[in-house]
């Protein structure tokens, strides 16, 4: 008897639907054309906006909000300054939240396309030095630049939990960092990490040789992780960092 043998991606996707099966309800607690947020936890959410590309089209683009003790951390703000300043006012109008700090993952539009708002409202905004130094380079797009750089790791509080803000090498781009809250052991990883199924994606700014290690020490640094958000399709657990490694790991073999 002749046996099929199953690839691995295809063994990771299979098991990502049945996992998806037993995932808990995250409804969609806010929907409009421009934006949507989506609830994980009492604490948690996944904020939505959609970014437009002659190259890729309509992209769904995902950010986190996480709110405790009625302060709020935004990750990415939503593409452009209407759809953050709708954001911004869900969290305080719905959830009573100031907005204390905005992070951003890299410097591409999809993560800072709405900064202007949060800097006009004097809410903090922190990314990498070397993101601040690539958008400072973007004279096609000519991004606001976030106020504050770190250089390898941020750590700072919203009420009494701490959130872990790290770069961890190149990826998607040569600046993409990943936030982690060690109390809800949630991980937004952006762009570097993708949602299973997704193909490779935008690799204009990429280091596919480095990728795949990147997420390996990021899968080894925070072992106690139990949801992952990439920046652009499904959250789930960290089944897709596995994937996302695998997905690029012949480049580093090679």
């Amino acid at each position: 008897m002749i046996k099929a043998q199953l690839s691995l991606p295809t063994i990771l996707l299979t098991l990502f639907i049945l996992y998806s099966q037993i995932l808990p309800q995250t409804p969609v607690v806010y929907k409009t054309e421009t934006l949507e947020i989506e609830k994980l936890s009492e604490k948690i959410f996944i904020h939505k906006s959609f970014y437009s590309s002659q190259q890729w089209g309509k992209v769904p683009c995902n950010g986190l909000i996480f709110i405790n003790e009625n302060e709020a951390a935004v990750f990415d703000t939503p593409v452009d300054d209407s759809t953050s300043s709708e954001l911004i006012n869900w969290i305080k109008d719905k959830k009573d939240a100031k907005v204390k700090v905005i992070v951003v993952n890299h410097f591409h539009s999809d993560c800072l396309g709405g900064l202007n708002v949060f800097h006009n409202k004097n809410i903090e905004s922190y990314s990498s030095n070397l993101t601040i130094e690539l958008a400072l380079e973007d004279s096609l797009n000519k991004p606001v630049i976030p106020k504050n750089g770190f250089e390898d790791e941020l750590i700072f509080t919203i009420g009494n939990e701490i959130i872990i803000n790290k770069f961890f090498g190149e990826g998607h781009t040569k600046d993409n960092i990943v936030s982690y809250i060690p109390s809800e052991k949630i991980l937004f990883g952006g762009c570097l990490i993708k949602t299973t199924g997704a193909g490779k994606g935008n690799l204009e700014d990429a280091n596919v040789n480095e990728w795949s290690q990147t997420v390996m020490k990021v899968k080894n640094y925070f072992p106690d992780i139990k949801f992952v958000v990439p920046g652009h399709g499904n959250f789930g657990d960290t089944s897709l960092l596995d994937y996302t490694i695998n997905l690029f790991k012949e480049e580093y073999q090679k």
